[in-house]
């Protein structure tokens, strides 16, 4: 249990692997374990899950959003889509399913991924409940916490948990007019289920029943952001700004009990108001990681939402955001193909890389430092290695070779680099 242990002052393998590879005191880390400045979703029955530290300090984090619906189902192909996903640099992975076989699914995926996997346990109690009793809303509480049980038993390392979506922030929300309403699945469901039992939010009425299954089997929670705005015209609002106030004051009761927790946050979010995002989370939720899905700085991007989530990513990272959730070229649109995968996850990696350098990160600036000495050198072989994606840099420079020595396409003999290499050699 990383946090209980970091509490009586351990150190753990997991802790030592996280520093080593993060280039950080381990007691420093320990520290903010303790503080609850940085995360490592790790359950022990996720059996060879490779450790990843999240939070302040260490490199900025990339989640994967895998996962079937209920209009495709194929389980190998999102098998693809984990391994692609890993080869292509992310550091987790979410089982979003809706449709199919979710346990099978969960279970498949947890079995072949060696990252952190997270969940959104919310999703397969609806489901169940729409199957065993034909209406979402008539879901039982007991469902609910047997499916989070039943998924940190199988060895889910961190899960999505709506806990901020409460009567009050209901109540919030209606007065606020918000142009897109509610966006998050899991937050649309629990309201839909409160308005027809006209009963409080299970998971904010028996929020120490789940902390005592997270403490169980050290299960990162990751307080969601049901009511996030999921248009520009949205963000920033009451209801969003009262969930995350609810969000701090959950979290200082986990800490509490020795419970791992992220905060996730928006969304869709202009430009101008992501640093007071983040400076806001940090501040209401005493610095714990923030979780950050993209955010999509226009709504106007259908086809290229990666790159207004890579733009986002950037300036919430910059800014103090820890992790990046990805988004697909598909947002919006559709379910991600393989290819989709593969490119958010690119995408999200070059935004954190460059908010990495912004934090004066050593290892990522180490990397920048050693492409331009490549290129200093003609060392192709060198700038693949060292590039974010080594496969289409690779296939790029295959088809721009140029017929002069060492130069691409580009330029050709008129290259810049080449013309003054031996006056730069010389300084």
């Amino acid at each position: 249990m990383q946090k209980i242990e970091a509490q009586k002052g351990v150190v753990t393998q997991e802790m030592k692997r996280v520093a080593r590879e993060e280039g950080v005191s381990v007691g420093r880390l320990r520290e903010n374990i303790v503080s609850g400045r940085v995360v490592i979703p790790a359950n022990p029955s996720h059996r060879g899950v490779r450790p990843t530290g999240i939070g302040e300090g260490l490199r900025i984090k990339v989640n994967t959003n895998l996962g079937t619906s209920s209009d495709h189902v194929d389980l190998e192909e999102e098998l693809e889509k984990l391994e692609v996903s890993i080869q292509a640099g992310t550091d987790t992975v979410m089982d979003l399913s809706t449709g199919g076989d979710i346990d099978v699914i969960r279970k498949e995926i947890i079995r072949h991924s060696p990252i952190p996997v997270g969940t959104v346990p919310i999703y397969e109690a609806a489901i169940e409940a729409v199957k065993k009793r034909k209406a979402l809303a008539k879901m039982r509480v007991e469902d609910l916490f047997e499916v989070i049980e039943r998924q940190a038993e199988e060895g889910v390392d961190f899960i999505t948990v709506h806990c901020g979506v409460t009567r009050s922030a209901m109540e919030r929300l209606r007065k606020a007019h918000r142009v897109l309403g509610v966006v998050s699945r899991g937050g649309s469901f629990l309201i839909e289920w409160m308005i027809y039992n006209r009963r409080e939010n299970p998971l904010y009425e028996h929020f120490d029943r789940l902390l005592d299954i997270a403490k169980k089997h050290d299960v990162t929670l990751s307080l969601g952001d049901g009511l996030r705005p999921g248009c520009l015209a949205d963000a920033t609002d009451r209801p969003q700004v009262e969930e995350m106030i609810l969000l701090g004051e959950l979290t200082e009761r986990a800490w509490a009990e020795g419970v791992q927790v992220m905060i996730e946050g928006p969304g869709h979010v202009p430009l101008d108001q992501i640093e007071a995002n983040v400076l806001l989370e940090k501040r209401l939720c005493r610095g714990a990681p923030f979780y950050v899905l993209g955010p999509l700085v226009t709504d106007v991007s259908p086809g290229y939402d990666h790159i207004s989530c890579a733009i986002g990513g950037a300036v919430a990272g910059k800014a103090g955001a820890d992790f990046l959730c990805y988004v697909t070229p598909s947002e919006h649109l559709k379910l991600p193909s393989v290819e989709d995968v593969r490119e958010g996850v690119i995408a999200a990696r070059i935004a954190g890389h460059a908010a990495d350098i912004a934090r004066g990160n050593k290892i990522a600036l180490e990397r920048d430092i050693a492409m331009a000495k490549a290129r200093l050198a003609f060392d192709w072989e060198k700038q693949i290695e060292l590039s974010l994606d080594p496969e289409k840099a690779k296939r790029y420079h295959e088809e721009g070779k140029s017929g002069e020595q060492d130069v691409c396409t580009m330029c050709g003999e008129f290259c810049a680099i080449k013309r003054l290499k031996d006056f730069f050699n010389e300084a």
